[in-house]
């Protein structure tokens, strides 16, 4: 399947905007769903839910009795409320658009003006301005209505992100109430249809889970209410989790395929699986894969007395660090996936994210340095850091004032229990507290001390930090609160500057427009692979003097895939046609270079 294809079929758009930490694409469905346009909120910080939920109901005239903690299954009903009120939303506003006339700069034409360049609806509609008054122009223009397609409000679980929680009183509630369960559940009880991103690696418990939604089983069509979607980095655990649910009779309806380091949030840097190799393995084993999930899901479904009308669609889409409208190209059209996802730089779109004023301007004139690979987060994986954010700032100023560590207010990453029978936080000042005093009272004190030290205060609140900026920029910030902003932007973000609309923004992913054209910027695979290299770089330095046999095989195996990578690569160049000889050349330089670093 070609591009041009490719555009045809899947309308109105094929790009989608990925979730963007916890509150950065909170209501962004609500802002870009009229349009057509795809995107993914994150369902995990269900006090911001619920502050957002109230602010729209009071906007509108709606009730807005918040839902309290006190209450029973608070946290699974205020998602509801909240994904059943951007349903409302959405859908009266993409009805009052439809109902706009034509070619009065209305959103009715903005929202076709958006389409990709080479789609039938976006030609068809050109063709119908032209059209002289009459019956064959309302015909036409009564087609045009009816092909029109809201965006998906899609929703994302991290998976691991799954404490136990209790009772106003204090009881331990049973595992249905973990935060993961009934964030799901909050999902599955919404008016919604829509899909959920599950991230972060499988959560067996989570995932069984599922069964006991019927939405999330095919009607008698085929169709389906509600569908998965997995964010993965590699093939073997794309069909090891979706293997797990098709035994229980659920369907990946989509691989998200992500980098491993050129994303934003948090980072998984596998093996040093590269995503040139990764996106070419999916290519090459779809029609396995789909063949194996098949011979189980359908016994599954036979078991629930389902018939399957026919064989379910298998999407494949790709995100992290696509910068330019000919990579977005590229990648729908030689690896044949449906769709690509553009996060990052949609922060720098102010009508599309939550970003406060004072973080915007810091992303708008960074440079490469300030966005890094840290350990910040709690969660023990690699996060997605910027240092100018103030939420860094705020952390530097707490270990200088001898007080390290953030009060833990919203608890959804406490996990730790080396000091206390009830989890912490690591990012807590609780913990950092008691892990510093603890290595300061050995003796002999050890040479690296300050370095473990740094170790420890290097975690970051991210509860908090990252929701702070939809609070400031939708004035619901309290004057007690915490005002510093966490941000978690990919490192391609480095190569935008500035701020744009999301007609800039959508123009440049379809090539109508060019946002880099003063920015040289390495090519999406170049600048992945200079992130592994630097980051296994660093492991090895940090294992140098204490190199255990199984860390060096670890080393080993990850620098033989990035050479293996390279060769995939250099054997990939000459088919990149849709840039120019120049263009290409430089890649090969690129590559032989970082070669000659791994040597």
């Amino acid at each position: 399947m070609n591009y041009q294809d490719l555009i045809q079929n899947m309308m109105p758009h094929t790009f989608h905007i990925p979730v963007l930490g916890l509150g950065y694409s909170i209501d962004t469905p609500i802002k870009v769903a009229k349009y057509g346009i795809s995107s993914v909120a994150s369902i995990v910080d269900d006090e911001l839910i619920e502050r957002m939920r109230v602010h729209y109901a009071r906007q509108r005239g709606e009730h807005d009795e918040p839902i309290t903690r006190s209450e029973h299954d608070y946290r699974s009903r205020r998602i509801t409320g909240y994904l059943d009120l951007m349903h409302r939303i959405v859908t009266e506003e993409f009805e009052a658009l439809k109902s706009q006339p034509f070619g009065e700069g209305n959103d009715i034409d903005r929202y076709f003006s958006l389409l990709p360049p080479g789609s039938d609806l976006k030609i068809r509609y050109e063709a119908m301005l032209e059209m002289p008054a009459g019956d064959g122009r309302d015909a036409e223009a009564a087609f045009l209505r009816a092909q029109m397609v809201a965006g998906s409000i899609d929703v994302n679980i991290m998976s691991k992100v799954d404490k136990m929680n209790t009772d106003a009183d204090g009881n331990m509630l049973d595992d249905t109430f973990t935060d993961a369960l009934a964030a799901l559940r909050g999902f599955a009880l919404s008016q919604l249809s829509s899909s959920i991103v599950l991230s972060a690696g499988m959560n067996p418990h989570l995932y069984s889970y599922l069964e006991a939604f019927t939405d999330f089983f095919p009607d008698a069509e085929g169709n389906f209410r509600k569908k998965v979607i997995l964010k993965v980095s590699d093939y073997r655990s794309a069909l090891i989790q979706a293997k797990f649910l098709a035994k229980k009779g659920i369907w990946v309806s989509e691989f998200r395929i992500e980098s491993g380091l050129n994303c934003g949030g948090h980072a998984f840097a596998t093996e040093g699986n590269l995503l040139g190799p990764v996106l070419e393995e999916f290519k090459s084993r779809r029609d396995e894969m789909l063949t194996e999930l098949l011979a189980l899901y359908e016994p599954a479904l036979a078991s629930r007395s389902i018939t399957l009308a026919h064989a379910p669609r298998m999407r494949i889409s790709v995100q992290g660090g696509i910068g330019t409208a000919a990579e977005n190209a590229f990648l729908l059209e030689h690896y044949g996936i449906e769709a690509t996802g553009w996060g990052s730089p949609f922060l720098l779109v102010p009508e599309v994210t939550n970003v406060d004023k004072a973080t915007l301007n810091e992303l708008a004139n960074a440079d490469s340095d300030a966005y890094y690979v840290s350990d910040s987060s709690p969660l023990g994986v690699l996060f997605n850091n910027f240092r100018n954010s103030s939420a860094e700032k705020q952390r530097l100023e707490r270990i200088a004032k001898g007080r390290p560590g953030s009060p833990c207010n919203k608890r959804f990453l406490v996990s730790n229990t080396e000091f206390t029978a009830e989890p912490i936080c690591t990012a807590s000042r609780q913990y950092q507290q008691l892990k510093i005093k603890q290595l300061q009272a050995i003796e002999p004190r050890p040479e690296d001390l300050q370095m473990q030290i740094d170790a420890i205060t290097q975690k970051l609140c991210l509860c908090e930090g990252l929701s702070t900026a939809a609070l400031i920029k939708n004035e619901l910030i309290k004057p007690r609160e915490n005002k510093a902003v966490a941000i978690c932007p990919g490192p391609n973000l480095a190569f935008f500057s500035g701020t744009y609309s999301l007609d800039e923004m959508v123009g440049h992913i379809y090539g109508k427009i060019d946002l880099l054209s003063k920015n040289l910027r390495p090519n999406m695979f170049i600048n992945e692979l200079n992130l592994y290299v630097d980051y296994l770089k660093k492991d090895v330095e940090r294992h140098a003097t204490a190199l255990s046999d199984k860390k060096a095989k670890y080393f080993a195996k990850f620098r033989a895939n990035l050479l293996e990578g390279i060769n995939y690569y250099k054997k990939l160049i000459p088919e990149i046609t849709n840039q120019t000889v120049a263009y290409r050349q430089e890649m090969m330089v690129q590559l032989e270079a970082i070669e000659g670093r791994l040597s």
